[in-house]
């Protein structure tokens, strides 16, 4: 009878274990995706990529768009006012006009360069977020898989235990009805 009670808390002592080491392992796994995810690796750029970023950023701001209104702005008060023979771009302002589409024929090519390099960027986050939720649901149907197996383990142990308790609980009334 001491032998059925100890097998009993040795095999629920195992389960126990078991438990606890799943646990383990799924915050030791969750733990490295954190750690992945808080240090992502350095983008090494060029020069070249460098440039292009300031530009994009610099040519997409609000100081950009003032700074080029003022410079225009200035630009055609002095070609329309200044004495004739200073006016180096009188009106239709010819020079200006080769000036402005110089500016965007180079600044577009150079501001997509940037975009492309954050898409890129922007598909690789996209791609690891889809490995990560792919890992967890992998991860959960793992967990899953070993709670079933530790309940079907469970069960057996209960369906064992009660089959000893019955066996005892009939070794009791032979007992007492032996006694009688």
């Amino acid at each position: 009878m001491d032998k059925d009670i100890k097998k009993l808390l040795q095999s629920e002592a195992e389960q126990v274990n078991k438990l606890q080491e799943i646990v383990k392992q799924t915050m030791t796994d969750e733990k490295l995706i954190v750690d992945n995810l808080l240090n992502p690796p350095k983008d090494l750029l060029t020069r070249g990529q460098k440039i292009s970023d300031k530009v994009a950023q610099f040519g997409g701001s609000w100081a950009f768009i003032i700074t080029f209104f003022i410079i225009l702005l200035i630009w055609i008060v002095f070609n329309t006012t200044a004495v004739l023979g200073y006016r180096f771009d009188p009106y239709p302002f010819i020079l200006m006009n080769l000036i402005l589409s110089c500016v965007a024929a180079l600044q577009a090519p150079i501001i997509m360069m940037s975009q492309n390099r954050q898409e890129e960027k922007d598909r690789q986050r996209s791609e690891n977020d889809y490995l990560i939720n792919l890992k967890a649901e992998l991860e959960v149907r793992s967990l899953h898989q070993k709670v079933d197996l530790l309940l079907e383990e469970q069960i057996k142990t209960l369906f064992e235990s009660q089959a000893k308790q019955l066996e005892i609980l009939k070794s009791i009334e032979a007992k007492l009805n032996s006694l009688k």
